[in-house]
């Protein structure tokens, strides 16, 4: 029962800071357009950083933001393997746990 909780909110985690990572592309894409802004790169590497690099990198491809910005469209891929990485073994762990 206990690592039925921890799976689900595992998920519920990374559900939540990938929309986080998305959302905060979008608004960050929609104040430089009103504002011509700009910066917010630490904001997005913290946000992919903490499990969301998978939905800041699409949410870079998708809405065209920041494209032209090397160090996010080098380090998010990186982020995001590093994070697919670190989920399955810290997954991997609670399974081998005994209980």
């Amino acid at each position: 029962m206990l690592l039925i909780f921890a799976y689900v909110l595992a998920g519920v985690y990374l559900l939540a800071i990938n929309l986080y990572a998305f959302l905060l592309v979008r608004s960050q894409k929609q104040t430089s357009r009103e504002d011509s802004a700009r910066g917010g790169r630490r904001k997005i590497i913290l946000a992919g950083a903490l499990g969301g690099s998978a939905a800041a990198y699409a949410a870079l491809l998708a809405l065209r933001f920041k494209t032209d910005d090397m160090l996010l469209m080098l380090l998010l891929p990186v982020l995001a393997v590093v994070n697919v990485g670190i989920t399955f073994f810290l997954l991997r762990g609670i399974a081998l746990l005994p209980f």
